[in-house]
């Protein structure tokens, strides 16, 4: 199953990169392609959503269930939708008070093995457009990090 493993060092705390991650309901005011969220349900160990991704015409919803241990861990469960799997992991390991290192797994298959392939082929780049997607929220958030 394709998928990708990348760990960031970010100038924040675990705690508000937990929050911006788990803000999912706002997703769609910073992520690429998603076009819209639905949080079903929501408490502090489990959420279940909707997402709206699109990309000029196409359109396609999915279905998750998002279990959080906060500040440290939240898993993106697939649970309906036009993939076979989806899963990711981010865990946030605190550096120090205000920073951390945020790992993030993703793993996919579509049902479709033309489309895999395809896909596969653009998803590390569409990757890196997302993880610079939450980057740049979490400078508007928090500030932008001092440079050295």
């Amino acid at each position: 199953m394709p998928g990708i493993h990348d760990v960031q060092r970010l100038p924040y705390s675990a705690e508000r990169m937990f929050d911006l991650v788990a803000d999912v309901g706002r997703y769609q005011e910073f992520l690429p392609w998603v076009v819209a969220t639905r949080v079903r349900s929501d408490n502090q160990a489990e959420m279940v959503v909707d997402m709206l991704v699109g990309f000029k015409a196409l359109r396609e919803k999915f279905t998750s269930r998002v279990e959080k241990r906060r500040p440290f861990e939240i898993k993106v469960h697939y649970l309906d939708g036009p993939m076979r799997d989806l899963d990711n992991i981010w865990q946030f390991h605190p550096v120090d008070a205000n920073s951390c290192d945020v790992e993030f797994d993703v793993r996919f298959s579509f049902r479709n093995a033309l489309f895999e392939k395809l896909a596969g082929q653009q998803f590390d780049k569409a990757f890196r457009k997302m993880v610079a997607a939450f980057e740049e929220r979490a400078a508007d958030l928090y500030g932008a990090p001092e440079r050295s």
